[in-house]
């Protein structure tokens, strides 16, 4: 692939042959109709018409970078994944930030977690890892998420989001209430995609050469410290600056300070699992520093931006089945949801051959499919056979499994995940609502009031308000109070 800049000479078609007329349309005589053998005409047309791809149904607005991850710490013995396989070890990467619930349209500065999705392109092919600011997430079952998502979009006959279809869903799905407390706390609006923190939020495989297994959470923690701005003042940066996080990280990589998070992980024996307090593949759910505490292995350094947004940011496509040798996925329900969702989405939104954008293709490896043809299929594989197995030296499986296999039991059907023993959907938000000072609690209180009291109807308030109260007799108490005060 050629990479065009400053393009000069003759224009052309997308053909290669030259314009004769880019201002006049070719007519039958001065003032006559358009004739459909203008070929430039039509072809500029059909082009523009489709200059757009649909948008994300969710984290469409965003932005992205590209950059270095260093390998800090030996690892090793945890997993066998080739990029984390020696201290001082280097990998590109492109990580994209985003919103969630917005449209393209929309403005940076708003109450929404934040994807972070990072791409490690690495000598074993693209490993993807796909989560958010938050390390925790509203439900806990993917096939709710659809529901959820409906929620926060427009409704269909107002057209707007509306406070009733919220909180009547959250209200309704109780295990939503700590990721709630997190979203109108402090750190709901966070004051760029650089001033906030990075999680995997899922729970991860690792396996050694061994063959031993660990669950793994992933961390990236801020070297620019957490900033975070207030409702107010996050309404007036939207009104001024609705680009104000894109901005604000593209104009920071040209001056060259370069954005970096410390990059850390909580790992748990496979053996823990079953008899761990919480369910430890709950989304919902975090585990507690104190029983799995963080260990930094390495650094994320951002330092080159995209040179044409919608190729490389637009077109640019995660999934979080995209694993390498050493990493696998868990019994995680949300994230096995995930595994097929995002490649759909994006088969759907990008093209079936996606994955050959510059963007998304291997850089430290090469792809060696028998995949063929489709929207933007550029004939790579020439004339060679299309079928596997054959006696043509073309690629062939390795009968090597990249994680360890897992081992199931029962009955198959419609099952909610295994209980442990303090498995409950209000203890982490309660824990987290008293973690916070008295100013952090007055905040979180006025954010979630502001939004309750839209709500045309009181059961859905008080639905919604119990959750809190069940996660806190204070934080209940408050809220109620908050809510009534502005609903008279």
């Amino acid at each position: 692939m050629t990479v065009q800049e400053n393009i000069t000479g003759p224009l052309t078609t997308e053909s290669g042959a030259p314009v004769a007329d880019n201002q006049n349309s070719e007519t039958a005589g001065v003032g006559g109709p358009v004739l459909i053998q203008d070929q430039h005409l039509i072809e500029k047309l059909a082009h523009f018409n489709r200059e757009r791809i649909p948008e994300r149904i969710v984290h469409a607005r965003g932005a992205g970078a590209y950059g270095t991850f260093t390998v800090t710490a030996d690892v090793t013995k945890y997993t066998r994944a080739t990029f984390l396989s020696e201290v001082g070890k280097q990998t590109e990467t492109f990580l994209r930030f985003s919103t969630v619930a917005g449209n393209l349209g929309s403005a940076d500065a708003v109450r929404d977690p934040r994807g972070f999705a990072l791409k490690f392109y690495t000598e074993d092919g693209n490993y993807d890892l796909v989560g958010n600011n938050t390390p925790v997430f509203f439900i806990k079952d993917a096939i709710k998420f659809p529901d959820f998502i409906h929620t926060q979009k427009r409704d269909p006959y107002t057209g707007s989001q509306e406070a009733d279809n919220v909180w009547d869903f959250w209200g309704l799905s109780p295990e939503a209430t700590h990721q709630v407390t997190w979203l109108f706390g402090d750190r709901g609006i966070p004051a760029s995609y650089r001033h906030m923190n990075g999680y995997g939020s899922h729970t991860y495989q690792w396996n050694n050469a061994a063959g031993e297994v660990f669950w793994v959470k992933y961390h990236f923690k801020t070297d620019q410290g957490i900033k975070n701005l207030t409702t107010a003042e996050a309404a007036e940066t939207s009104g001024l600056d609705p680009d104000s996080h894109q901005r604000d990280l593209r104009e920071a990589i040209e001056r060259g300070d370069f954005p970096t998070w410390t990059v850390q992980v909580q790992i748990m024996p496979a053996a823990d699992a079953a008899n761990y307090r919480f369910n430890p593949f709950d989304l919902t759910k975090v585990w507690p520093h104190e029983d799995y505490p963080p260990i930094e292995i390495g650094k994320l350094e951002l330092n080159r931006n995209p040179r044409n947004i919608f190729a490389e940011v637009e077109q640019s496509i995660f999934s979080p089945a995209h694993f390498v040798p050493g990493i696998g996925p868990s019994p995680d329900k949300m994230l096995q949801g995930r595994l097929f969702a995002y490649g759909d989405a994006h088969r759907y939104r990008v093209g079936i051959n996606g994955d050959h954008l510059p963007v998304n293709r291997p850089h430290a490896a090469e792809a060696r499919t028998y995949g063929r043809d489709g929207f933007m299929y550029d004939g790579r594989h020439a004339g060679a056979k299309n079928y596997e197995p054959n006696s043509f030296g073309g690629p062939a499986e390795t009968g090597q499994a990249l994680w360890q296999p897992s081992p199931v039991s029962g009955r198959t059907g419609d099952h909610e995940a295994p209980s442990h023993a303090e498995d409950d959907d209000f203890v982490q938000a309660g824990n987290l609502y008293r973690l916070m000072s008295d100013d952090e609690k007055e905040r979180l209180i006025e954010n979630l009031a502001q939004f309750i009291a839209k709500v045309s109807r009181d059961d859905i308030a008080q639905r919604a308000i119990g959750n809190f109260r069940k996660a806190d007799a204070d934080y209940g108490k408050r809220l109620e109070a908050a809510v009534q005060a502005l609903r008279g």
